[in-house]
């Protein structure tokens, strides 16, 4: 529960202005004070992104030359469209479906995901840890949709059926010809995840500081620390499994997709375990939105459709980057 003080602290950090504090007082004093959970945050989020915040350049790691403006609205929706992929990712694997309707609408064309399935699970603790990240990600949907109000984008059309055939062909782990269905075991599926968990962590690291208002960065930090912790749950079940000489083909295809920083790491390094990836300094790597789009269209070319998202993001930074010569 949210006691007074705390979402006094909100109202305080969140709201811009005296007029925003006044706007925010009013929708707090008739939805109630004690609000459970990040339906309070999520209200304060939401002041402002009607017209769309201030602008920001969304760069990161990975030596981009052109940087995209974007709001602080637009690069939530960005987070959102990858919420709504991880979100029905793990959905589809413990319960055999994806996002209810109510979690999905929005501005922009909704689409509908394909070649989800159950996971038939053969270990009672994986099948727990699966279901664990499969409720964060669908909580990670629901937050940034009530941060982001009416200006929430509606999930996309998103393909698991040819996508993931394509990744792990084009990274040498099946043959061509060959298909890898992600939800056809639980070696699968926990490749399947590894190829977004990262990917994942480093967008909300690259986007983290470009983030203008203090509690939309404080939201994006929280969200960073739990994807990083599913990515380190991943990552240690892969090694444990022995799928680390995978993982390393999978992060070198990564790499290839996404410019020329080679700062992609598999679960092994140099014979050893490498469940943290992260520079010298111990500090996690970011991608800019554009290197992330990327990989999600498996494509090394400036695009904006493509691989997992067949017609593309919703939102305004739905491009990826161009090929660094």
């Amino acid at each position: 529960m949210f006691g007074k003080r705390y979402t006094q602290q909100l109202i305080e950090r969140s709201a811009e202005n005296a007029t925003d504090r006044r706007r925010f007082l009013k929708a707090a004093g008739a939805a109630g004070l004690g609000v459970a959970g990040a339906g309070a945050l999520g209200g304060a989020l939401s002041l402002g992104l009607g017209s769309a915040g201030a602008t920001q350049q969304y760069g990161g790691q990975g030596g981009d030359k052109a940087k995209e403006q974007a709001s602080d609205a637009a690069v939530l929706n960005f987070a959102l469209n990858l919420e709504y992929l991880e979100a029905n990712l793990y959905s589809f694997a413990v319960y055999g479906y994806g996002l209810n309707e109510k979690y999905v609408n929005g501005v922009g064309n909704l689409g509908k995901v394909s070649g989800g399935h159950a996971v038939q699970f053969k270990s009672e603790h994986t099948k727990q840890l699966v279901q664990e990240i499969a409720g964060d990600e669908v909580a990670h949907v629901n937050f940034l949709r009530k941060a982001l109000d009416k200006a929430a984008v509606a999930q996309p059309e998103i393909d698991f059926q040819n996508s993931f055939t394509a990744a792990m062909q084009a990274a040498g782990v099946i043959k061509q010809g060959q298909t890898f269905d992600p939800f056809g075991s639980e070696n699968n599926f926990l490749l399947a995840a590894y190829l977004f968990e990262d990917v994942g962590v480093s967008a909300y690291k690259g986007a983290a500081p470009l983030v203008n208002n203090k509690t939309f960065l404080d939201a994006a930090a929280g969200i960073l620390a739990v994807e990083a912790y599913h990515a380190g749950i991943v990552r240690s079940a892969l090694f444990e499994r022995g799928l680390g000489d995978i993982t390393n083909k999978m992060s070198d295809a990564r790499d290839s997709l996404d410019g020329k920083a080679d700062d992609d790491e598999g679960v092994i390094k140099n014979g050893k375990a490498n469940l943290v990836p992260a520079d010298a300094n111990g500090i996690a790597f970011g991608r800019s939105a554009e290197r992330v789009l990327n990989i999600a269209y498996l494509n090394p070319d400036k695009v904006s459709s493509g691989g997992f998202y067949p017609r593309g993001l919703n939102g305004d930074i739905a491009t990826s980057g161009a090929k660094e010569k």
